[in-house]
């Protein structure tokens, strides 16, 4: 049946991509018994570097305002994924760090990762996948300025 339908551009299908991976992690968290955080607070969560983040860098990170972001990150210190630390660097700052209950949903999230990432080896092989990974390397080159 002939359709009129145009094939979805390239950042189309990356987001697809992503938001089908994205989704996949956060049911994995949720069906693993964490059932109180919700997609955005992980996309913030997702952010926070291994030694805390400030919230400003979360927000300019996430594309959100500085407010949304510290909501978000208040929704997450109550709910005892993350902390809020002094910033060694600035006495007057502050970062956000994860905490060990967070390190379990990190797992999770990852574990579920993987097993998606093995699922697309799978349908359009290693070596085909492989090289959209080496490619998206490329050009965080030239598109990730917190890298």
């Amino acid at each position: 049946m002939p359709t009129d339908r145009q094939e979805p551009n390239l950042g189309i299908l990356l987001f697809v991509a992503y938001r089908a991976l994205e989704q996949r992690a956060h049911d994995a968290v949720i069906a693993a018994g964490s059932t109180d955080i919700t997609l955005a607070q992980a996309r913030i969560a997702a952010r926070i570097g291994p030694h805390g983040t400030r919230v400003s860098d979360l927000a300019e990170q996430a594309r959100v305002t500085k407010q949304s972001a510290g909501f978000l990150v208040d929704q997450l210190e109550a709910a005892g994924y993350v902390e809020r630390v002094p910033d060694p660097t600035d006495r007057r700052a502050r970062l956000v760090r994860l905490t060990a209950r967070a390190d379990r949903v990190v797992k999770t999230a990852n574990a579920e990762v993987e097993r998606v990432l093995a699922e697309w080896a799978d349908h359009v092989g290693a070596d085909r996948l492989r090289r959209v990974h080496e490619t998206l390397l490329d050009l965080r080159e030239i598109t990730d300025p917190w890298r």
